[in-house]
């Protein structure tokens, strides 16, 4: 087992932290009305099964810049042996929440054949949801599978998938019939026929695929849970939350679209400028382009001025026309480029902590550490790494004594909450739609 300190914790190098002491100070102060508002909107929006929220802390400013329902990266909490039982307590929580007196799950995962992190991440769900109490199986959605296959981990350990059967409105694996249907796999492609119209529950819905959600979707959700709870800490909610517009109908390669682009860019950049001048801060705003739909890091790019937008190169194009599984980038978000001032290790690296949560509760996370990139870089880029995230506990509580860093891990875990319960809405609002 691995031996964690707080000497292992990034240093947070803005100079202009004060608004964040602020939040910090704020939530710890309101800790109890806090975890009272947490419990209150639970009950109204429950939780969904689980989730990963990335943050970026530029010191002055604190916010998520995305947030996965069908998240990998499972195999790096590993990087932390506290996180396993915080894990198998939360996920049997949120199971029988989800289906009460469920035994049998069906986990289906991406369809990636050769990405041996990617197996890593399924066999450490594997293993704590069969932990935590559950018999589980691997179900594969891809169409030539017709027998079960063996996939090998980085680990050298092995998952078996097998090839999913639907009979009338239910889909098993040899006789095996799942009560919950657990899914890790985003559905970018669209949703496939066979888990349409089934009796048994789907989790998350299949309808919050990237093929049918939005990232400016999530971040409406989540502006409106952000300013509900600065207004209850007492805080401007720009510390928590990025701004942005969105801008449909756009093809990067016959530049359609690129006015409208321009001129959200412009918008939103005095935006930032009018917030910058208000706080004192003397950064540079940028802007986050990136496709408002999918995963892995695809389709993002950064600008700094209505000029850049304009003179895009063919190569910034081509980089900006596909996203995961190469869907075309029809609809980008224009989001707030927030800084992240944190760094890892003696090549002070860029870092930026990523959360995961099974149900409502925080069950650890990492930090993506990448030394090639700058602070308002991408780092969810080939070359990244990953790091442990101290957690004590993984922070449900703040420290009773003024602990700066247990305290700033318990923040990450409040704010990576409000995006969650942003998700929650998405799902209850998606519900009611049906």
């Amino acid at each position: 087992m691995a031996h964690f300190d707080v000497d292992q914790a990034p240093h947070l190098t803005a100079v202009l932290t004060e608004p964040l002491k602020l939040i910090e100070k704020q939530i710890i102060a309101n800790q109890q009305a806090v975890e009272d508002w947490f419990d209150a909107q639970w009950k109204k929006s429950p939780a969904p099964v689980y989730g990963s929220v990335d943050l970026r802390n530029a010191g002055f400013k604190l916010a998520p810049i995305d947030m996965n329902l069908f998240p990998a990266g499972f195999n790096n909490l590993q990087l932390n042996p506290e996180f396993e039982t915080q894990s198998i307590e939360a996920v049997g929580q949120v199971l029988q929440q989800i289906k009460a007196g469920a035994k049998k799950v069906l986990l289906i995962p991406e369809n990636h054949t050769r990405n041996l992190f990617y197996w890593d991440n399924v066999n450490s769900l594997l293993n704590v949801v069969t932990k935590a109490g559950y018999e589980v199986r691997v179900g594969s959605l891809l169409p030539e599978l017709t027998e079960p296959a063996e996939m090998s981990c980085n680990d050298g350990s092995i998952v078996r998938i097998e090839p999913i059967k639907r009979k009338g409105k239910h889909i098993e694996i040899d006789h095996f019939v799942p009560e919950i249907i657990l899914l890790n796999n985003d559905l970018s492609s669209g949703i496939p026929e066979i888990l349409v119209g089934l009796d048994q529950v789907i989790t998350p819905p299949a309808a919050l695929g990237w093929s049918h959600r939005l990232k400016s979707g999530h971040f409406q959700y989540y502006a409106d849970v952000s300013r509900e709870f600065a207004e209850l800490i007492q805080v401007d909610p720009w510390f928590l939350a990025p701004l942005f517009l969105q801008c449909g109908e756009i093809d990067f390669m016959r530049g359609e679209g690129q006015h409208c682009l321009a001129t959200h860019v412009e918008t939103l950049l005095a935006q930032i400028k009018q917030k910058y001048a208000e706080y004192g801060i003397e950064q540079q705003p940028y802007i986050v382009i990136k496709a408002d739909s999918g995963t892995y890091g695809m389709a993002i790019m950064m600008v700094r001025s209505v000029e850049d937008v304009m003179s895009l190169n063919r190569k910034q194009r081509t980089h900006m026309s596909k996203s995961k599984g190469g869907q075309p980038v029809r609809s980008v978000i224009v989001q707030e480029g927030v800084y992240t001032f944190e760094t890892w290790g003696a090549d002070n690296a860029v870092a930026e902590p990523v959360v995961y949560l099974w149900g409502e509760r925080v069950v650890g996370g990492f930090y993506r550490v990448h030394k090639e990139r700058d602070i308002d870089e991408n780092l969810n880029a080939p070359g990244m790494q990953f790091e442990p995230l101290v957690f004590p506990k993984t922070c449900q509580r703040p420290a009773n004594a003024e602990d700066g860093c247990q305290n700033r891990f318990y923040t990450y875990g409040v704010v990576a909450r409000l995006s969650m319960l942003a998700a929650a809405r998405e799902i209850l609002d998606q519900g009611k739609l049906k």
